[in-house]
């Protein structure tokens, strides 16, 4: 299985294209594509430029995890910069 992943222009957050065509901030609502059917959903999120930046496809799993190589990388994109723990996602959550 594949999703669509990015970042919003606005904050830099790290987004999912959901089923209903619009961004989420949460992975497990990413909307899930056969390996057949991703190419044309990505080639339209890669042109809505006014939105996000850097659209890519990621290999997730059956219940929306990253999976494959994807793992530690979206770990990490999903967390904020792990140069310092008072910037991003995580001083939100220890703040």
């Amino acid at each position: 299985m594949k999703a669509i992943t990015g970042n919003l222009l606005t904050n830099g957050s790290v987004v999912y294209l959901a089923d209903n065509d619009q961004w989420t901030l949460q992975r497990n609502e990413a909307a899930r594509f056969d390996d057949d059917d991703v190419a044309p959903v990505l080639t339209a999120a890669q042109s809505r430029v006014r939105e996000i930046t850097d659209a890519y496809i990621i290999d997730v799993s059956a219940d929306g995890a990253p999976a494959g190589r994807a793992v530690i990388r979206e770990s990490i994109r999903g967390a904020g910069p792990t140069v310092r723990g008072d910037l991003g996602i995580q001083a939100e959550c220890c703040a």
